[in-house]
């Protein structure tokens, strides 16, 4: 919702109320060891919610979380496991040179190349990115063949006005670090990119934000091909929302809280349907 207020020149200007005390806010953690584990089931999750929603390209695609106790670690996918099948005792800790780390490790001991070359820039460069995705979706994939950036021209794109970018130089397979490093300058600040020729990459502050970003921006590129084919049939062009409005429905949509709170849904209905929640024992902490 908005408001109306005046400046000192009469000239109407608009406001958002702010929202933030109006939902629940993320857990918080004092046990760096309690926050591990339930990252790592929360990262789990992640990725069976990516299978539930046909994610998975083969062996392609990664999600991965800054380990809480270890910084300069992040957790990912054991290459050549089905997103389905990923629990939080597979998941393998990689620093940022890559190194499998072997004492918190799971026992498949792939990693994806092009998974270390992407997340580790990406987790360097933003010390604020706690969780990062990527894949290969179908209408990232054929959007991202145009070549463009999103329009504003659904209260949900609005969530990435001038908060996703576009990296327009496909060079291949990503397979060395200058490639890794050309994704993370493209993102920059930002929350999300499109990756022309290739697919769809979110980061944010949280495990759920970063999925429920991930499934907006998937949503959001077939609406815009979809909205464009429409329009293009009657001679049109989609209308596009103007950008005083487009920015603050940002602010109500597009915030990191705002994606938090959008994907706790995702999380619930897994755990109903699997009948499994976290839990944690503190027994057997793993030394530093």
């Amino acid at each position: 919702m908005t408001t109306t207020s005046g400046d000192a020149s009469n000239i109407p200007t608009r406001t958002v109320r702010d929202r933030s005390k109006e939902v629940p806010t993320p857990p918080t953690f004092s046990d760096a060891f309690e926050h591990r584990a339930f990252l790592k089931f929360r990262l789990a999750q992640a990725y069976r919610i990516f299978a539930k929603y046909g994610y998975d390209e083969g062996i392609a695609g990664h999600i991965t979380v800054r380990d809480p106790v270890r910084p300069d670690c992040y957790w990912v996918n054991p290459w050549g496991v089905h997103f389905k099948l990923i629990q939080p005792d597979l998941l393998l800790l990689v620093d940022h040179e890559g190194k499998i780390q072997d004492k918190e490790s799971g026992p498949i001991r792939f990693l994806n190349r092009s998974a270390y070359m992407i997340h580790s820039a990406i987790h360097e460069a933003r010390p604020d990115v706690l969780c990062a995705a990527h894949s290969h979706t179908t209408y990232g994939k054929a959007f991202g063949t145009l070549g463009v950036p999103l329009d504003p021209i659904t209260q949900d794109s609005c969530a990435f006005y001038e908060d996703h970018a576009l990296l327009n130089d496909f060079r291949g397979v990503v397979d060395d670090r200058e490639e890794g490093l050309a994704i993370a300058t493209a993102l920059g600040s930002k929350k999300a990119a499109i990756l022309q020729n290739h697919g769809l990459l979110v980061a944010s502050g949280s495990i759920e934000s970063t999925v429920y970003f991930f499934i907006s921006l998937e949503k959001c590129c077939q609406v815009q091909m979809i909205a464009d084919q429409a329009a293009a049939s009657r001679g049109q062009r989609p209308r596009i929302i103007d950008p005083e409005s487009a920015a603050l429905t940002y602010k109500l949509v597009g915030s990191e809280l705002a994606g938090w709170f959008g994907g706790i849904p995702e999380f619930r209905l897994l755990e109903h349907n699997e009948g499994n929640r976290f839990e944690y024992t503190p027994a057997g902490k793993e030394k530093l």
